[in-house]
């Protein structure tokens, strides 16, 4: 989990290690999910104890959600709820992902995007899963699916990936290269009429970025996703996936632009317009499942 600040995301260690996140997969994949979230209760409790600037930036953030002020019970909810999603990952990753409850809402707006045949992007933000979208397995099985990920930022959790599932590592577009070799990794999957996932809600350093309203304060968020979106010239459809508790995801899929222009003239206002529009939709689906924001640092200005 990232540390509270601008930027401290990216340099905070992961919390475990490589031998415990393969301990709670060997579990998992041995007696089944049940059990295996049993142990994810101490696992709860020990990131309470240890990661102070996680547990504050998650307090501030469900107090902005809820509207109310948040208790320590939520917190620790709030961190149980990204350990069962990420325990989850093990199943999703497999053909295991097919005894999971996923319902989806506006899947028909992401059909016609695809429909076009010139690829589209898949917009989402570090709310709830998108492991959820291996359901598009059973929908359009030929459809390519190309995330956009930072591979090095949690690489014990990378590894572990890759290891439950090869052939999805090896679709993975690296968001660690230069931003050059990412677009033009981008622009090749396009080609191909591949689907490419990517998040919005995080800038990495040097990125530029806008301030926006998010949850009633001032927010920074990228914008190179929707310049990208812009010079592309490609479907967007937004997509949050919501864990809402069994073995139940809500996956919400909405149009967003069918080809996003950003005129020249104005472009600053037509950038700050629809990064301002994202923030929004994303607001909706974050009041919806609090639980399931996990970006655990301080994104507020």
């Amino acid at each position: 989990m990232p540390d509270a600040g601008k930027d401290a995301w990216l340099h905070r260690p992961e919390g475990g290690g490589w031998l415990a996140l393969w301990l709670i997969r060997t579990i998992a994949l041995t007696v089944g999910r049940l059990p295996a979230r049993l142990v994810l209760i101490p696992v709860t409790l020990y990131f309470l104890w240890r990661r102070g600037p996680e547990r504050r930036a998650s307090r501030r953030f469900l107090t902005r959600a809820l509207g109310r002020p948040a208790t320590l019970l939520d917190v620790a909810r709030h961190v149980y709820t990204f350990a069962v999603v990420t325990l989850d990952r093990v199943f999703l990753l497999s053909d295991a992902f097919r005894g999971f409850d996923i319902r989806t809402f506006g899947l028909e707006e992401l059909h016609q995007a695809l429909d076009l045949q010139h690829g589209a992007l898949l917009i989402g933000a570090h709310v709830g899963s998108f492991d959820a979208l291996r359901v598009l397995a059973l929908q359009r099985p030929e459809q390519s699916v190309r995330p956009v990920i930072d591979l090095e930022q949690n690489p014990t959790v990378s590894r572990l990936l890759a290891a439950l599932n090869p052939a999805i590592a090896a679709s993975i577009i690296n968001a660690r290269q230069d931003g050059t070799s990412t677009a033009l990794a981008i622009h090749e999957a396009l080609q191909q009429r591949a689907l490419v996932t990517l998040l919005a809600d995080r800038a990495r350093p040097g990125n530029t970025t806008v301030e926006v309203d998010f949850l009633g304060a001032r927010a920074a968020f990228p914008t190179a996703p929707w310049l990208l979106a812009a010079t592309l010239k490609v479907p967007v459809v937004l997509c949050f996936g919501l864990y809402r508790g069994g073995r139940r995801y809500d996956l919400h899929f909405e149009a967003f632009s069918s080809s996003l222009e950003m005129p020249r003239k104005g472009r600053e206002a037509a950038v700050h317009a629809v990064v301002q529009r994202f923030a929004t939709r994303l607001a909706h689906y974050v009041r919806l499942a609090p639980l399931n924001w996990f970006n655990f640092y301080d994104l507020w200005v």
